[in-house]
């Protein structure tokens, strides 16, 4: 605890000796319920950027929400009748209404009933009873930030932002309100160049906040599942302890993950993909063009039935082996990424042969981002190798936080990715045909 609750006396009452009103003032006091970490530097301190990294569940959220409350509402600096004008930025207008205003710790629930706010959906905007203004802003349209001029921001996961350098430099300009202005950034982290920029900044504070530090308000067992499935790996400092993990000695992968689930055979499957990651040359110097095969189960695992990739070959050679894998297979299609060729991709597989169906992916997410999902599919045994893919499982124990793995584009585990999203990621809303 960080404050007293209010008494005269030299040793604090019992709480059968205080009022209603001292109670109920002492239940809104965030100061005197917030762990340390889920409080801001000292407000006479030389901070700008206060970056709280939590890992799953840490209690950012409440933080960032009660410390907009408090500067909204003038809890902290005593001028409750001044109105401050704030920016909520998320990584999307969903994510802001969805976890930030109307969240279990968003900023609706921690106001008490006489002090809380007016969400005004249409007009994007949060109203205080003194006047405050909080405007809501997506991280998808940076220059919505030209313009408004704010005292305070709250920015949330800025990890998983698309952009987040061209959103975090259109919100400098637009703090120049007030004697201070002053950000919050909560997020669980990630290794991006952004964030490790953020952190160096002098004007930056840094505070750490582990999923087992708000243990007492999360679901009985839920840490210490989470710590059996995740210890030790990647995303279990990274999604857990809020570390940042840098490097080939912080792949996303588990070698042990792979070995314990790894079968000699494939049991019948319900579903089976062809995913296709085309280079976008065709020298030798070009990136491969991963091709990768994968299966569900009736039961919803996911096998892995084959790496078929081709090392820089022309696009028709990338695509015969593309088609033939899917009647090979039996696919229910294939999977290709079309960022670099668009519809040529597609063309080309079509003259292969113009009956085999073709679901397009576009890539709207750096590579890191694409994969944590997938990898945590392999950490809860929920994927195996039928057989042994040893360039494959190289790449995903190569692959690090720069989106690389040993130097080189990740093609035949960008192609997993693809297979294993469509298969378990993606909602099934499109028939498939298998061919006899």
């Amino acid at each position: 605890m960080n404050a007293s609750a209010p008494s005269s006396a030299t040793n604090p009452p019992s709480l059968n000796e205080l009022t209603d009103a001292q109670i109920r003032r002492i239940y809104f006091d965030w100061r005197f319920w917030a762990r340390d970490d889920q409080l801001p530097p000292e407000d006479g301190a030389a901070w700008r950027v206060w970056l709280l990294l939590g890992g799953r569940g840490a209690g950012k959220t409440r933080a960032g929400a009660e410390w907009v409350r408090a500067q909204a509402l003038g809890l902290w600096d005593g001028d409750a009748r001044r109105s401050r004008r704030i920016a909520l930025i998320g990584e999307t207008f969903a994510d802001v209404r969805r976890v930030m205003i109307e969240g279990a710790s968003g900023l609706l629930a921690v106001h008490a009933e006489e002090e809380r706010p007016v969400f005004e959906a249409s007009n994007g905007r949060i109203v205080w009873p003194n006047g405050s203004v909080a405007h809501v802003f997506s991280a998808e349209t940076p220059d919505s930030l030209r313009g408004p001029q704010f005292e305070f921001a709250w920015c949330d996961e800025i990890a998983k932002w698309r952009d987040p350098d061209q959103v975090w430099d259109m919100l400098q300009f637009a703090l120049r309100l007030g004697t201070v202005p002053r950000v919050c950034v909560t997020t669980t982290p990630r290794p991006l160049p952004f964030l490790k920029s953020l952190i160096a900044d002098a004007a930056t504070v840094t505070m750490r906040a582990a999923t087992h530090d708000n243990a007492d308000n999360l679901a009985p067992g839920f840490v210490t599942e989470m710590e059996r499935r995740y210890q030790g790996s990647v995303l279990g400092r990274q999604e857990l302890l809020g570390e940042i993990v840098e490097g080939e000695q912080g792949a996303l992968w588990r070698r042990d993950w792979i070995e314990s689930s790894r079968v000699g055979m494939a049991p019948d499957l319900r579903r089976i993909v062809v995913a296709v990651d085309p280079p976008v040359t065709a020298t030798k110097t070009s990136d491969a063009c991963g091709i990768v095969v994968a299966g569900e189960a009736e039961d919803g695992r996911v096998f892995v039935l084959a790496d078929l990739t081709l090392e820089g070959r022309e696009p028709h050679v990338w695509a015969r082996a593309a088609v033939a894998a899917y009647h090979d297979y039996r696919a229910d299609h294939i999977v290709a990424e079309t960022n670099q060729g668009g519809d040529l991709v597609v063309a080309i597989l079509k003259q292969m042969d113009e009956n085999v169906p073709v679901q397009k992916v576009t890539a709207t997410r750096g590579k890191w981002l694409r994969a944590e999902p997938v990898a945590a599919l392999y950490a809860e045994g929920r994927v195996s190798h039928v057989g042994r893919f040893e360039k494959l499982e190289a790449q995903m124990m190569a692959f690090a936080g720069d989106g690389r793995a040993g130097g080189r584009s990740p093609d035949r585990l960008d192609a997993l990715v693809w297979a294993l999203t469509d298969l378990k990621l993606t909602p099934l809303a499109r028939p498939g045909i298998r061919t006899l």
